[in-house]
């Protein structure tokens, strides 16, 4: 196994997840591409891991979390580290120790750019970025949030490192007068939330003048400071679940539902 950094070679997969046998990722356009073009210059990190055969099964993303929706200073924020586990495309690498080696290159990576500490995000359910796994590599939570419980992890690298924390929602969309207000806001970082939002123009693009689709670019650092939230969909001021993304048609049948009652 080699962990190596990001190159324009691996580029196209690295912006599908890796998952670019997938033609229902791709849904999500090209809205992680310019993500990428623009964290470029924030300090964003991508490194890769390459089995023995020159086949990549796995990244991770980090950057300065001064650039990320955690409220932190002189770290490094991981946006997430995936290893790809399904038997299309490339194939299953889990159980390999991809994870493991991928985050230790990481952490050296950031201890020699002098940061403070490293930082990771976790789910108690366990699906994706598990707070346990991050916990067994000597992550220590010290923030929660959230329906699913979404736990904040760190690891100081020097007494000086000032624990992060979980900036909370400031506020949510409300409802149109005479229609039905759609908002997505979407940082771009994640294809699953940027095909989630994709999704969403669709579905509301159906019932023309009936609905007012909101779009809120929270990549601008003072929206998101407004808003405390970095993606998410409502109908009408209630929350929808984007994890896995919803399908159009479940998000149609949310719409209809209100359009319904006008």
């Amino acid at each position: 196994m080699q962990i190596i950094d990001l190159t324009d070679e691996h580029k196209p997969s690295y912006l599908l997840c890796l998952e670019d046998w997938s033609d229902e990722i791709k849904e999500a356009g090209n809205i992680k591409e310019k993500w990428v073009e623009k964290m470029k210059a924030k300090g964003l990190r991508v490194k890769l891991a390459m089995n023995d055969n020159g086949v990549v099964g796995g990244m991770i993303q980090y950057f300065p979390i001064e650039h990320s929706w955690v409220d932190g200073k002189d770290l490094y924020f991981i946006g997430c580290i995936w290893v790809h586990g399904y038997k299309q495309g490339r194939g299953n690498f889990r159980g390999q120790g991809m994870g493991k080696a991928m985050l230790k290159a990481a952490e050296e990576d950031v201890r020699n750019l002098g940061s403070k500490g490293i930082v990771a995000w976790g789910i108690v359910l366990p699906f994706w970025m598990k707070a346990s796994w991050f916990k067994k590599q000597g992550f220590k939570p010290v923030d929660r949030k959230g329906f699913l419980t979404e736990v904040l992890l760190w690891k100081p690298f020097s007494e000086e490192a000032v624990p992060p924390k979980w900036i909370q929602p400031k506020k949510k969309p409300g409802k149109s007068s005479g229609k039905v207000k759609v908002t997505c806001l979407n940082n771009g970082w994640c294809p699953a939330q940027n095909l989630a939002c994709e999704r969403t123009k669709r579905a509301a693009a159906e019932f023309g003048d009936k609905v007012e689709l909101e779009i809120i670019d929270t990549f601008k650092k003072e929206t998101f400071n407004e808003w405390g939230i970095s993606d998410s969909i409502y109908v009408d001021g209630q929350k929808i679940m984007t994890g896995p993304p919803p399908s159009v048609e479940k998000l149609r049948n949310v719409i209809k539902k209100r359009v319904g009652k006008l």
